[in-house]
């Protein structure tokens, strides 16, 4: 094996290894073990790589409104089973159910919504997220 083609080989690998360390791991970033319910209206919805977003007006205890962040399944994902980028508009209420972040206060990874209008629903089910169609 040649010396240029032992560096190539090398250098591939080393880029892969950063590459795959660049997504990160759920678990490093949001506590499954501090599970958060929150109430609110949808004020932005971003269908993007790698994961999309929900930014949420939620009422604070104290009566004062609080912007959330909730964490989606990777966009790939929630494009195959039907998420668009008009499938939560502004001013849709929804409760949301998720673990906490880690690090970042008023954010979370969305485990569970429902958006009660018109039933349609949400779930991070394992490695795979799931919709439920409106009625």
């Amino acid at each position: 094996m040649s010396r240029a083609f032992a560096f190539a080989v090398a250098a591939m690998i080393a880029a892969a290894g950063v590459a795959v360390s660049a997504h990160h791991a759920i678990s490093a970033v949001y506590d499954s073990g501090r599970r958060v319910t929150i109430d609110g209206l949808v004020a932005e919805f971003h269908l993007i790589n790698p994961h999309p977003y929900l930014i949420l007006d939620v009422m604070s205890d104290t009566g004062g409104r609080e912007q959330w962040r909730g964490e989606l399944d990777n966009r790939h994902e929630l494009a195959g089973i039907g998420v668009t980028a008009s499938t939560f508009k502004p001013g849709d209420r929804v409760v949301v159910k998720g673990s906490a972040n880690r690090t970042q206060p008023l954010s979370l990874y969305v485990l569970r919504l429902d958006r009660p209008a018109d039933g349609f629903w949400y779930e991070q089910a394992g490695q795979s997220p799931r919709i439920g169609r409106p009625r």
